[in-house]
């Protein structure tokens, strides 16, 4: 079972850019696809991003599109997401997600193909 620890959450001003980290630890990380969610309160939990098993197949919801880059390095168990252009509405926990490999999927932007969790990253843009 794979357990997922995200950083690099912070404050910035408009316009700046923050670079999220998600390591994974206790499975075989290249055997998940991954993906990035984020959550305000009293707001559903929604998608972000998402990447399959080697990186070269990416999705994106359509607000981070051009701004937001997901990656992974699998010698190093590590998912990132670079934000660039942040804007106010980015504000969220962010937090990283993997894919039940038993699913059969291979990249996703649904939450219910997600079985782990990290504990989320706070992000906050402020105008």
């Amino acid at each position: 079972q794979v357990q997922l620890v995200e950083s690099g959450g912070g404050l910035v001003q408009a316009g700046g850019s923050l670079r999220l980290s998600c390591a994974a630890s206790g499975g075989t990380f290249s055997r998940h696809p991954m993906g990035w969610f984020r959550q305000n309160p009293g707001k559903e939990r929604e998608f972000v991003a998402a990447i399959g098993l080697i990186g070269s197949r990416t999705y994106y919801t359509d607000s981070v599109k051009g701004r937001f880059t997901i990656s992974r390095d699998n010698s190093k168990s590590t998912l990132y997401l670079q934000m660039n252009s942040l804007k106010p509405e980015d504000t969220a926990v962010y937090y990283c997600a993997a894919v039940d490999p038993a699913r059969g999927v291979v990249l996703s932007n649904m939450r219910h193909d997600y079985a782990y969790w990290g504990q989320g990253t706070q992000v906050t843009v402020s105008s």
